[in-house]
């Protein structure tokens, strides 16, 4: 029998070894043992705090219990118990002298800074006429309310502690990862002191609730009571602020493990510009802007459909000095790649205001390049908020076969259109006009008549009148409808 020589069978092993070393090795989760939260727990515990709040409401009466509810249904702790005992103890017959009516809240919150900083959700303390904040051992204190930003829904309090108090960290909510492990402190259902643990569930997710959606989601438990409280990561640092939940139809409110929190990366601008100044200072480019489809892309010769479409350019606005077309898109913001319409809003708003930002923008086929120095959001919109009370008196006007009308507040409520709309609305659709073989349905808003912004029925008119002497026989509209833009190109009555 041949045996193989020592130096062939050396070969095969080494064979054998390099096919078996270029298989592809299993990714597995990593075999640790679980966090023990203890520590960390007891470390934290004193800078989350209980917020409890007082709300007039709008009747004349004062609410009453419709049930016998004991005063031992609340914890001892709840800032609800000692009202409640009153009202019981009295009874119906020696209740209190008729007051403007209440309603009460309640929410959590922590501690940012030793003299008595907190931070915590706008809608936690929103038309609040009274708040208090119970710290972890029991001392109550009445909070001043030092600015809030409905658009990150995130609020900054102020109380005076006798002694400097515990605070927390902020953390990088940037480098957190899917799958991290996260633990959220608060006062679910008024249980003070509540530790809920879970993991990261996705991040940047978009939840339709402001113009800057950016949450984390999780699956630690977060329910009433939470919101306004922290999400920390394994290093006790703040990275989110609860927020809200998902909870289905029908459901009764409680957690499904779906939670949602603001990225502290958001938070602590917010927060710090609040501190700074009572209110926030975003950045201002003075576009409405649309998503780029595949079909957009590709009509436009973009390789692929990325950036924010310009559907409107403002008047005197930053772009519209810089130059900046409807019909543009935005490919970078200061260096960044923009991968969707909804990213450039955050960047924007993040960037200083006064700040010369460059963009990158597609243009007819070519890539070009502009310079934009930035105005201030928030003086944009209160100016377009003045400049709109002092419109005429509301108004309506006919034109290719349309009823147009002011978009006053009441239109607005009525029709169930968006705040940040701009334009005049459709009240009426000739049924035998062009616009209905387009269309066109009342609760439309003309945004743009041949790509300039209208804001009342005169102005559109007169905007139609013009183009039809310079002879166009289709007149280009830019419609919002239920928050979504579209361009409809109507036929002039002599065309």
């Amino acid at each position: 029998m041949i045996r193989p020589s020592l130096a062939y069978r050396a070969v095969a092993a080494l064979c054998f070894l390099a096919v078996v070393g270029s298989a592809p090795v299993p990714v597995r989760a990593a075999e640790t043992v679980l966090p023990d939260f203890a520590d960390l727990t007891e470390r934290l515990l004193p800078s989350v705090v209980s917020i409890a709040t007082v709300m007039r409401t709008a009747s004349g009466q004062r609410p009453r219990p419709q049930f016998p509810l004991p005063p031992d249904a609340f914890p001892p702790d709840s800032p609800f118990r000692d009202f409640f005992r009153d009202f019981f103890d009295r009874g119906p017959q020696q209740a209190p002298s008729p007051r403007p009516p209440r309603s009460f809240g309640g929410g959590s919150g922590f501690l940012i800074e030793a003299d008595g900083y907190i931070v915590t959700n706008h809608h936690v303390i929103e038309d609040a006429a009274e708040i208090a904040v119970t710290l972890h051992d029991g001392k109550t204190y009445t909070a001043e309310v030092k600015g809030s930003d409905p658009k990150t829904d995130l609020a900054l309090l102020k109380i005076e502690p006798d002694e400097p108090l515990p605070v927390v960290e902020w953390g990088d909510s940037d480098t957190a990862r899917m799958g991290n492990w996260v633990f959220a402190i608060g006062n679910p259902f008024g249980l003070s002191s509540t530790l809920t643990v879970g993991v990261i569930s996705a991040l940047a997710r978009d939840i339709r609730s402001g113009p800057f959606d950016s949450y984390i989601q999780t699956d630690a438990a977060i329910n009433r009571g939470n919101s306004g409280g922290p999400l920390f990561n394994l290093d006790g640092e703040v990275i989110g602020v609860n927020t809200s939940i998902y909870s289905p139809p029908g459901g009764a409110g409680g957690s499904v493990g779906i939670g949602f929190a603001v990225p502290s990366s958001i938070a602590k601008t917010v927060v710090a510009q609040i501190r700074e100044l009572g209110r926030t200072r975003r950045g201002w480019l003075g576009v409405q802007i649309q998503g780029v489809g595949e079909d957009i892309a590709e009509s436009l010769r973009l390789e692929e459909p990325a950036g924010a479409l310009v559907a409107v350019v403002f008047p005197d606005s930053p772009a519209d000095q810089a130059g900046v077309q409807p019909g543009d898109v935005l490919l970078k913001f200061d260096g960044n790649d923009i991968p969707t319409v909804r990213d450039l809003p955050r960047m924007v708003a993040g960037a200083e205001v006064g700040s010369e930002i460059e963009i990158h923008l597609w243009r007819d086929g070519r890539m070009e390049t502009v310079r934009v120095k930035l105005g201030e959001l928030e003086a944009a919109e209160a100016a377009l908020a003045s400049a709109e009370d002092a419109e005429i008196e509301p108004a309506t006007a006919e034109t290719l076969g349309l009823t147009l009308a002011t978009l006053t507040p009441d239109e607005r409520s009525r029709l169930t259109i968006e705040e940040d709309v701009h334009g005049v609305v459709v009240t009426g659709v000739s049924p035998d006009s062009d616009a209905a073989a387009k269309g066109m349905q009342v609760g439309d808003v003309i945004v743009e008549v041949g790509r300039k912004p209208v804001r009342t029925p005169a102005a559109a008119v007169d905007e139609i009148d013009r183009l039809q002497q310079e002879g166009q026989t289709s007149i280009l509209l830019l419609v919002n409808r239920e928050g979504n833009s579209l361009f409809v190109a109507l036929r002039t009555a002599e065309s």
